[in-house]
């Protein structure tokens, strides 16, 4: 199964591509996560990436585009993958079509998860991560036992700079202007499905897997 997972930030696909993924034994590509690893190494494309998504802006093609085109060659994703975070523009979704025929590979399925903007802006600015394990929480729907502090390691917990909520409405913004279009041109190509991303996680889950015939 090959498929990409569309969303605008807080619709929880990430949450959904994780699930998946370990459901039917194929890889998770997430380009956030890519990118995050990158920052932390403090590379020159890492620091590049952090400029840009501290102020929510997208982190140019011919980065993320590279980055992408290297994973999908490797051994794993020979069964299938999910993309999550990945295609972000036309442009991008150009370039990863190209990409897979190129390997000799053909996407199966695109499924967008539709969410409320507000409710976003909820999910993400009460978003709170531990400095020294990573390990993420939310002020009303996962708090720590102790206010400020990680449950597992007892570090120190932030707000991250893309999860502030002038940020995460400007991310918002960005989305609707350039990756809502993705919508039509997969539903073009007859690859889209759209899913209720404000549902319970598991009734989210159980529609998303109908729809992949599992």
């Amino acid at each position: 199964m090959k498929m990409i997972l569309l969303g605008p930030p807080g619709s929880g696909k990430g949450t959904q591509a994780k699930m998946i993924s370990s459901q039917l034994g194929i890889p998770q590509i997430s380009t956030g996560d890519m990118l995050r690893a990158a920052v932390q190494e403090g590379s020159p494309m890492g620091l590049k990436a952090k400029a840009l998504m501290d102020k929510g802006a997208l982190v140019p093609d011919e980065v993320v585009v590279g980055i992408v085109r290297e994973r999908l060659g490797k051994v794993d994703c020979g069964r299938g993958f999910i993309l999550d975070g990945f295609p972000r523009t036309v442009a991008q979704a150009d370039a990863l079509e190209e990409t897979l025929g190129n390997l000799g590979k053909d996407l199966d399925q695109v499924i967008s998860l539709e969410v409320d903007r507000e409710a976003v802006v909820e999910r993400i600015a009460g978003r709170r991560t531990c400095r020294q394990c990573g390990k993420m929480y939310h002020v009303k729907f996962d708090p720590p036992a102790l206010e400020g502090r990680c449950d597992s390691c007892g570090g120190d917990l932030y707000l991250r700079d893309d999860d502030r909520e002038e940020t995460v409405r400007k991310r918002l913004g960005v989305y609707q202007e350039q990756t809502a279009p993705l919508i039509d041109y997969y539903r073009n190509k007859k690859l889209l499905c759209e899913i209720d991303g404000m549902q319970e996680i598991g009734k989210v889950q159980k529609q998303i897997l109908s729809v992949l015939g599992c």
